[in-house]
């Protein structure tokens, strides 16, 4: 299955460009417009679609926009001086994920916990309650180490803004928190781990939550 990486390097003058960065909803459904029309209602699922934004290297500190996808997005569908794309095959570096790999890792992802049926009814705690601290680092941990083939060896984390915006269709406002975990790891299930960057990491995935991006780490010792 050929895997492709989108890098979108938008213009901020653009009045588009900042609606969208200004909302998850918003800029889950720019990306989508990437893609054909007639998916049905699970196509972000369909085309493997996830998505980050982050800042780019340099002195501008300027934001941009990462976008994996199975299927080759047509810049063409953006609006006109929304900003400058790159799209590259990363499937090759995906097949070279073996075990006993180190790795570089950085996910922008939503740690919550669901509380069970007994404690929601007893205490009427919310379906998911959001984590922070060392608690969303237990989260990662257990992710990264017991769902997704990695072992640890370095964490970082970053506490994000929420992910916001009110979708459409309902007119309901959704809120994920978001924490970047980033570091050094070494692969221990390859098979599992594939299949972990091609479905994405935990809750929010529509709303840039979950795109696990790896890298070979080609000196340990620093």
């Amino acid at each position: 299955m050929t895997l492709w990486l989108t890098r979108i390097q938008p213009d901020l003058r653009h009045r588009d460009v900042r609606r969208d960065l200004a909302s998850a909803v918003g800029m889950h459904h720019r990306l989508m417009m990437l893609f054909p029309d007639d998916l049905g209602p699970t196509a972000r699922n369909t085309l493997g679609v996830l998505f980050r934004i982050e800042d780019a290297a340099g002195p501008a500190r300027s934001p941009q926009i990462l976008l994996q996808s199975r299927e080759h997005p047509d810049p063409s569908r953006l609006p006109a001086g929304y900003g400058t794309t790159t799209t590259k095959d990363i499937s090759a570096l995906i097949s070279l994920l073996k075990n006993g790999l180190a790795v570089r890792y950085r996910i922008d992802a939503n740690p919550v916990r669901k509380p069970g049926h007994t404690t929601r009814a007893a205490t009427g705690a919310k379906a998911v309650i959001p984590l922070s601290g060392t608690d969303a680092d237990n989260w990662w941990a257990r992710q990264a180490e017991e769902r997704s083939g990695l072992k640890l060896t370095s964490t970082h984390t970053t506490p994000l803004t929420a992910a916001r915006g009110e979708r459409h269709q309902d007119k309901h406002h959704i809120r994920h928190t978001r924490t970047r975990f980033e570091g050094t790891a070494v692969v221990t299930d390859h098979t599992t781990l594939q299949q972990r960057i091609l479905e994405g990491i935990g809750r929010g995935k529509s709303y840039g939550c979950g795109l696990l991006s790896l890298a070979p780490l080609t000196n340990p010792a620093r």
